[in-house]
């Protein structure tokens, strides 16, 4: 599966902002994920194993609990491939920023 088409889904991309907060047990995001989008344990582990399988998120047992952690490595690919189109936005992004300044100066 594509990186792109692991985060057109705002399940995942919900739980990857989860991880992003540090590790969390299975139970845990079931818990977060089901509560905001109303989901079952099933499906929100049909989440997690397509995030681990694409390679977005690792885990590691510790007793009888699944801990989840973000792994960086599709982000930074993505964040690669993203650099290519940068200059498209980057240069308004600036100027939007001298306009803010100026606004801050005209309200002084």
């Amino acid at each position: 599966m594509h990186a792109f088409d692991v985060l057109g889904d705002p399940i995942r991309r919900r739980i990857l902002e989860i991880l992003a907060e540090g590790e969390h047990s299975s139970g845990d995001v079931v818990d977060i994920i089901a509560a905001e989008f109303g989901i079952s344990q099933a499906g929100v582990s049909q989440h997690l194993k397509v995030l681990r399988d694409a390679g977005f998120a690792t885990v590691r047992p510790e007793g009888t609990r699944r801990i989840y952690a973000i792994d960086t490595a599709p982000l930074e690919q993505i964040d690669a491939w993203l650099e290519h189109f940068r200059g498209f936005w980057t240069h308004k992004l600036m100027a939007l920023g001298t306009e803010i300044a100026r606004g801050k100066k005209q309200r002084r």
